[in-house]
């Protein structure tokens, strides 16, 4: 059997117990389904800093670049907040991105009926959600130069961030979020700021001239991204697929994430370009939620969002497809049990802690 290789980055704060719950799944599957995943450690964001004085090594970087997937879990905490700028532990994943050419970021945002309640919206309004938001990863405001503070003199000073997309880059993105739509509810929503910012304009043209040449078959619809926010909080469920640009993903993905009921439970993925031989694409898989330093350490994080982000991987990277959906099913059957780790912990549950809730969605998924 082909080999699967997995480069994994546990990272700072509760990435590492996380990590370590999900490593234990990998184990099994290579000892009790021959899965054949083999599998490296590295570091990544303030424990790189601490080894060798930037966010990932050189030979890290190069371990990730020729892994088949990568699993990544979180950067970052206070300990950090002095080292300088180009170091800082959230460079590392920055990185990744740009050096892997991850242009593509998958945000689903799937609300558990077991969770419907934990949502701060009326169970109503988020039980059954299921959404993808697709976000171009790579350009936008975040990479566009220049990207300067000047220093005017008076006390004054200017800071100017520049927002840059090219025709190419909208095509892709678009591409990924059409396809993706065609094996879910074959809708997208094309978010921007056409009103407000030329960038806007010109992706607004190239997402419909991409439906037109090549995915009529998809139902397209735009949306003013402000209003889109509005509409997430209002009724989530008129959406199917959204794709936006770098800056307005990552906001909005944040709103689609809450209304699942916590951070904590939520995968990505981030995708590169297939080989134009084999198919395959780089990708990275990771939580969405950050490396929470406050409770790193005590066994109470959920591992959940980690397990999900596993599965995306088993999907994307692997075609691992009833894999994939087994620990989706586990998932979701641990929950509907009525145990919860403490960030999603409801009245009538009873509260275990990171290692008990990984040994449940094994037990689980082995038994699905």
């Amino acid at each position: 059997m082909t080999e699967r290789s997995i480069f994994l980055l546990p990272g700072d704060g509760i990435g590492p117990e996380i990590m370590s719950e999900v490593k234990t799944l990998i184990s099994h599957m290579n000892d009790k389904e021959g899965a054949n995943f083999k599998t490296d450690e590295g570091l990544v964001g303030g424990s790189a800093y601490d080894a060798h004085g930037e966010a990932i090594s050189d030979s890290d970087m190069e371990k990730a670049l020729a892994a088949d997937a990568v699993l990544f879990g979180a950067v970052g905490g206070p300990k950090w907040d002095d080292v300088p700028y180009e170091a800082r532990p959230e460079a590392g994943l920055l990185r990744l991105r740009k050096d892997m050419a991850l242009f593509a970021n998958l945000r689903p945002a799937i609300c558990y009926p077991a969770l419907s309640n934990s949502s701060s919206l009326r169970p109503e309004v988020v039980e059954g959600l299921d959404i993808l938001i697709v976000r171009e990863l790579t350009g936008g405001v975040y990479f566009g130069e220049p990207k300067t503070i000047t220093d005017l003199g008076n006390g004054q000073k200017r800071a100017v961030d520049t927002q840059v997309y090219e025709t190419y880059e909208i095509e892709r993105i678009a591409g990924v979020a059409f396809e993706m739509a065609r094996a879910r509810g074959n809708k997208v929503c094309s978010m921007e700021k056409r009103n407000v910012m030329k960038s806007g304009v010109l992706w607004n043209e190239v997402v419909t001239a991409t439906h037109k040449a090549k995915y009529d078959d998809v139902e397209l619809s735009h949306m003013l991204a402000d209003a889109g926010g509005m509409q997430l909080v209002r009724w989530p469920k008129q959406f199917d697929v959204i794709v936006c640009d770098n800056l307005f993903g990552d906001m909005l993905s944040d709103v689609a994430a809450m209304l699942t009921g916590s951070l904590g439970m939520l995968p990505s993925a981030s995708l590169g370009a297939p080989d134009e031989k084999t198919g395959a694409r780089k990708a990275l898989y990771e939580p969405v939620h950050g490396s929470a330093p406050d409770i790193a350490g005590k066994g109470i994080a959920n591992p959940i969002a980690m397990f999900a982000s596993f599965a995306m991987c088993l999907r994307y990277s692997f075609n691992m497809i009833a894999e994939s959906e087994r620990l989706e099913k586990a998932i979701a059957t641990v929950l509907d049990s009525g145990v919860r780790t403490g960030d999603i912990m409801s009245e009538g549950c009873t509260q275990i802690t990171t290692s008990e809730m990984g040994k449940a969605i094994r037990e689980a998924y082995s038994a699905a």
